[in-house]
């Protein structure tokens, strides 16, 4: 996922937070805004609590992936940030694309007939 597809910043993670809107399931918490932008955007967060740097990187690798798969069927005026839950740790990539699959349907998202053209 390139650089300008994250949200990196520490005052972009509070506007997030404080204006945007949140779903979850078991597995993962999304919190999402709208905005006027030409691509969506996503940072990612993995507490401590799930395991020590190798953990939490491998599950970050696996979110990135999964959001790279999903690319031409997300909305594109969306930040959002993907909140790792206890136990995603220990799913095999099918669950954890499953679930986040899941989770952004329920914030709308991702939409399963919706493609949209993505310039790189």
């Amino acid at each position: 996922m390139k650089k300008s597809y994250r949200v990196k910043r520490n005052t972009d993670f509070q506007a997030i937070f404080e204006q945007g809107k949140s779903k979850a399931n078991r597995k993962f918490v999304v919190y999402y805004l709208e905005k006027d932008q030409p691509h969506f955007r996503a940072g990612l967060s993995v507490s401590k609590k799930l395991g020590n740097a190798v953990v939490r990187n491998r599950t970050k690798r696996k979110i990135r992936h999964c959001l790279q798969e999903f690319s031409a069927h997300l909305a594109q005026n969306v930040d959002m940030v993907i909140i790792a839950r206890k136990g995603v740790e220990d799913l095999d990539y099918q669950d954890v694309q499953n679930n986040l699959r899941h989770v952004l349907k329920l914030a709308n998202i991702y939409q399963e007939g919706f493609t949209s053209e993505q310039k790189d």
